[in-house]
């Protein structure tokens, strides 16, 4: 069933690249197609001096012809025929270990200690050896060997740790078996890593509520990109993953029937994971193509948050944006950022997320993560 799956897939991709008409056709990738990233100039402003007021919301903006061409599709709309075929492909992805239920259980979210932590992690040896060779390596910069998951949680904090156990979970559900899928897939780890500490550090300093669980979001919101990075054919990663995220949902849709992540809700779903944790994971990403005039204010400020933290950290690991120095969301004219944008003005985040994103320690940590650091 898998194999007829996975040949079928790959007819499609063939067919798709025959049609000279397609929109999804992929073609290399031209100098200069990266998303559209427009930086300020750096402010002359005092760095001690009181930080400006968040400007008044910008008036709607039209919707680019991109979005508006587009269709997304969601499983309950797909052919039957076509999801039976995706589905069969879905299942022949490994399960990750039974321990990531625990660690993704809202109980373990919102009450885990450390010691709570170390014992699950422990657990699964394997992921421990590797979740502390990740702390003690280059990526995060610790001055001081640790030892031990109790020590990596008091220097890293709880919620990078528990980021980078949940990535080591998920590894053994993604394991590309053709070298030339191994850099696409080192890629989207690298994104994984650098968001997920970019959520802990922007929820933290914008005083969002369920911090704990903002960054877990992060993470999971690869699954749907790992997902089909498994099931389309290796020679069309590259430039898959080189395009901008709406470009990408075409080629996804085309391809399998729905865009990454809606794959990834079909498969954490199949994986059991909590409803409210998978709902807020693709509403995350649905956000490309959702006005946040339709998404409860309550839950916009960490949907918008989640979206923004995933784009950039899709943009550094990729080299399409060099770092976070005067980069200002408002000022990004992506078609992938569009409702973004208007999310963004949400009180909660309007008056404090320029500064969250200029601030150095966020910058330092970023640098340290693309391996552009001069430490």
């Amino acid at each position: 069933m898998l194999i007829a799956a996975v040949v079928a897939l790959a007819l499609v991709w063939w067919m798709v690249r025959r049609s000279a008409g397609s929109a999804a056709r992929l073609q290399p990738v031209a100098a200069g197609s990266p998303p559209v990233v427009t930086q300020r100039r750096a402010s002359t402003t005092p760095a001690s001096a009181a930080p400006a007021p968040a400007p008044a919301p910008a008036a709607a903006q039209p919707l680019p012809t991109e979005l508006a061409t587009f269709a997304w599709v969601r499983e309950a709309e797909l052919d039957p025929e076509r999801r039976d075929t995706l589905l069969a492909a879905i299942r022949g992805i490994p399960r990750p270990p039974r321990s990531m239920q625990q660690l993704l259980s809202p109980e373990f979210l919102a009450n885990a200690s450390s010691a709570d932590l170390s014992e699950l992690v422990m657990s699964e040896p394997l992921i421990a050896a590797k979740v502390l060779a990740t702390v003690n390596g280059a990526f995060y910069g610790l001055h001081k060997p640790v030892t031990s998951i109790g020590q990596a949680v008091t220097f890293l904090g709880i919620n990078t740790v528990r980021s980078i156990c949940l990535q080591y979970m998920l590894a053994e559900a993604f394991k590309p078996k053709l070298a030339e899928a191994q850099q696409a897939f080192d890629r989207i780890w690298k994104a994984s890593a650098i968001a997920s500490e970019m959520a802990v550090r922007l929820g933290k300093a914008l005083h969002l509520p369920d911090q704990s669980s903002l960054a877990t979001q992060v993470v999971l919101g690869f699954v749907g990109q790992l997902a089909t990075a498994s099931l389309i054919p290796p020679t069309g990663l590259a430039q898959w993953l080189g395009r901008d995220r709406l470009e990408r949902a075409r080629i996804e849709q085309e391809l399998l029937g729905l865009s990454a992540s809606e794959v990834g809700a079909v498969l954490m779903t199949s994986w059991a994971l909590p409803e409210s944790l998978v709902a807020d994971v693709a509403d995350s990403g649905r956000l490309l193509v959702t006005e946040p005039g339709r998404i409860d204010p309550a839950r916009l400020p960490r949907l918008a948050l989640a979206y923004l933290c995933a784009r950039l950290g899709e943009r550094l690991a990729l080299g399409q944006l060099a770092s976070l120095s005067d980069y200002y969301p408002q000022d990004d004219a992506s078609v992938d950022t569009h409702h973004l944008r208007a999310a963004l003005a949400h009180p909660a985040l309007a008056a404090k997320l320029d500064a969250a994103l200029q601030a150095p320690e966020l910058q330092a940590a970023v640098q340290q993560m693309t391996g552009r650091s001069d430490a």
